[in-house]
């Protein structure tokens, strides 16, 4: 509603589908547990029945209904991997028979490897890769568990949303690791003793677990939410242009909090205020779209091309709201040159610029999307000549932002972005800590882009970039907390970092504006260096750590922590 009335007073209309300033979408959020979940381990004459949420829980993506009592096989860590040119294939599942049994399997991956070969099993390693795996195999269903070695946060896997919240076709669990050390003395097998030996990387195995039946109920329900983005257009002529500029940025945070927050346990359950991220966004939006009226008013006849100014909401959640919004654009729209994609909606949307997290200027504004058109190079060279502030081009396309989801339509794409820092997602990014005469020359240079693109006879070309994105956020998918978001505008082989107070780099002995070179023996040239070797570390384990402070070399040992 506050932007929604902020938009009014520039003098934008209301541009939703049904006339009013509110688009609203529906999107799954979530999971919860229904009232008929219950797992039942049978043994001779004996039964034994889980205490939900206490000994088992299932995972939000698991297949919902009765499995009928069934065998349990133990296969390790459920991994199957290719083989690569430096490692060997890697099958949890080698010569087991799983069809019609559970198949109980550690949770993440070995723990003792080297890093190379954790970077290579890491991706086959997540838990959908390994209900894949079984189900492919005939398996009734999936039981995960943590196991003593692992340094989990919690035993038993959050029912939390996922990345899509798709299903599958089989049962998953989880368990504590009290039930299955209780299953596996039935083999006469013990669970610490099993996951050291697999934690080398040696494969064993896998074998069935005698004497038992395991029956289960499973009653997950997908949550649906609703919420709504905000729309408005500033039209240029007497009548709705055919071709529009999309110029957004996202209006959500993580309230108290969500599975990113990166908050200190101090401050668990605090509210994130969420002032770069994405408030300074959203105040750039308004004030480009608070210039451009004034413009068109100044020069009425000069433009060709209407904008359209959007605050998304649900972006933390995965760009739910302007994936709702392109879905409908998509569903409506007919236009588009044969070379395009069929769900593209270029050109009636002849280009998206995108505001997130503008507002803490360190030395560069962070140019992202240039990849998508060759559009982008000249102009930003021109408006960095002209408007002089420092910028830095990026091709990334891949942004876990807005952005992506009218890259994905087929749109050429301009994302403005001033870098992470260490009170990103947390308590501690507050409006006192934003730089508001540089978030000033951003709207300015966004705006003069805006007019570039109204005012040109066509639009840009929309081409694919096939140019390998490397994180660009701290955003990840990683076990592995390092407390030390990288400097995105660094110009410096290895990646420069700031320290968040209290995290394992400030424990470490790290400073802000160190310059990570090596990572538990690997060499740090670049971010997707520095990503991948955080993907490769495991919480609570020492490694060295070597960074450049000046012309000084340091040697440092880190204890990662871990986000799970």
């Amino acid at each position: 509603e506050y932007v929604a009335t902020a938009m009014d007073q520039v003098g934008l209309k209301p541009d939703a589908p049904d006339g009013t300033w509110f688009h609203p979408f529906t999107f799954l959020s979530g999971a919860k547990l229904g009232l008929k979940n219950q797992l039942t381990g049978t043994t001779g004459d004996k039964s034994d029945s889980f205490e939900i949420d206490q000994r088992w829980r299932p995972l939000s993506f698991s297949k919902s209904g009765a499995i009928e009592p069934s065998s349990i096989v133990f296969g390790g860590y459920g991994i199957v991997a290719p083989k690569s040119e430096k490692f060997a294939g890697y099958d949890s599942f080698a010569q087991l028979n799983v069809k019609d049994k559970w198949v109980l399997v550690f949770r993440f991956m070995p723990e003792k490897i080297a890093p190379e070969q954790r970077q290579h099993l890491a991706t086959f390693a997540n838990l959908r890769d390994k209900a894949r795996a079984v189900r492919d195999l005939g398996a009734k269903g999936l039981i995960v568990v943590s196991g003593p070695t692992s340094l989990a946060r919690e035993q038993l896997v959050p029912l939390q949303r996922d990345s899509t919240l798709s299903g599958t076709s089989v049962a998953v669990i989880s368990v504590t690791d009290d039930v299955a050390r209780g299953w596996l003395k039935l083999a006469e097998k013990d669970l610490n003793e099993l996951q050291t030996k697999l934690d080398s990387g040696e494969l064993m195995a896998g074998f069935e677990i005698p004497g038992i039946k395991l029956g289960a109920e499973i009653d997950v329900e997908q949550v649906t939410d609703q919420s709504r983005n905000v729309v408005g257009r500033l039209q240029v002529g007497p009548t709705p242009s055919e071709q529009v500029i999309v110029i957004g940025a996202h209006v959500d945070h993580l309230g108290t909090g969500t599975s990113t927050s990166l908050a200190r346990d101090d401050e668990k359950g605090q509210i994130h205020f969420g002032a770069d991220d994405n408030a300074s966004g959203v105040g750039t939006m308004l004030e480009v779209a608070e210039e451009l009226a004034a413009q068109v008013k100044k020069h009425p006849g000069a433009f060709r091309r209407d904008f359209v100014f959007a605050a998304w909401s649900g972006e933390e959640l995965g760009l739910h709201g302007s994936h709702a919004y392109v879905a409908d654009l998509q569903a409506k729209s007919t236009a588009g040159p044969a070379a395009a994609q069929a769900s593209s909606i270029y050109p009636r949307v002849a280009a998206y610029l995108n505001m997130d997290m503008v507002g803490r200027f360190d030395k560069a504004l962070i140019v992202q999307g240039i990849g998508s058109s060759d559009f982008w190079g000249s102009q930003v060279e021109r408006l960095h000549v002209v408007t002089q502030l420092p910028v830095k081009l990026q091709k990334d396309t891949n942004l876990p932002t807005d952005a992506t989801s009218f890259y994905q339509a087929g749109v050429p794409i301009l994302s403005a972005f001033t870098g992470t820092h260490a009170d990103y997602h947390t308590p501690r990014d507050t409006p006192d800590k934003l730089d508001y005469d540089r978030a000033a020359q951003i709207a300015d240079f966004m705006e003069q882009m805006a007019v570039t693109l109204s005012m040109s006879e066509s639009p840009p070309e929309f081409i694919e970039n096939k140019v390998a994105s490397a994180p660009t956020t701290a955003r990840t998918g990683a076990r592995a907390y390092m407390g030390a978001p990288p400097d995105y505008a660094a110009d410096v082989v290895g990646v420069k970092v700031s320290v968040t107070a209290g995290g394992p780099a400030d424990k470490a002995g790290l400073k802000a504006n160190d310059v990570i070179v090596e990572l538990a023996g690997k060499k740090i040239e670049n971010l997707q260096d520095y990503s991948a070797a955080i993907n490769a570390l495991k919480p609570g384990e020492k490694v060295k750590i070597v960074v450049l402070r000046g012309s000084e070399r340091i040697e440092l040992e880190i204890v990662p922590g871990s986000r799970q």
